[in-house]
């Protein structure tokens, strides 16, 4: 078997990567300071409720929930035991499988969405949308769809 030459990252690759770790970590950090400070529920716990509301009667099957949130099962899970403790989620069995769980977002759970977003979408803006020109925001979509898609196939 031969050994696998490890392909270093040249000056600027390990510059670009840097940046980029350093920007990802410093928007999602913020953002989820201001989600807990404003709203009382950490990014993680907004990108569920967001999902949920924007599935056919703010249902998913936990595995579906899982998946569109980018979050583990088990780490799901934990987050909804959260959200259901809140009232602002109720798990339900799911009628075609008895395993499977469905995720429902209450009314409750939607009003705290809905006071919540304007802050946040506003921090998004802020933080995000107002730095960069609108070609960069061209190329930064570009880029993500790209990433996104390269590792969702791996």
């Amino acid at each position: 078997m031969m050994p696998v030459m490890t392909r270093w990252l040249d000056p600027d690759e390990q510059r670009t990567w840097r940046a980029f770790l350093t920007a990802s970590r410093a928007l999602m950090d913020t953002l989820d300071r201001e989600l807990q400070r404003d709203a009382g529920i950490p990014h993680a716990y907004y990108e569920i409720l967001v999902r949920l509301s924007e599935a056919p009667e703010r249902r998913l099957r936990m595995s579906e929930l899982a998946e569109s949130s980018g979050s583990s099962r088990s780490r799901l899970s934990h987050a909804v035991a959260r959200l259901e403790a809140a009232g602002w989620v109720r798990r339900e069995d799911c009628p075609t499988d008895r395993r499977g769980q469905i995720a429902h977002l209450t009314d409750e759970g939607f009003a705290k969405l809905a006071a919540a977003a304007p802050g946040h979408v506003e921090g998004v803006r802020r933080h995000l949308f107002d730095a960069l020109s609108p070609t960069q925001v061209e190329q930064l979509r570009g880029i993500s769809e790209v990433l996104a898609e390269r590792l969702r196939r791996a």
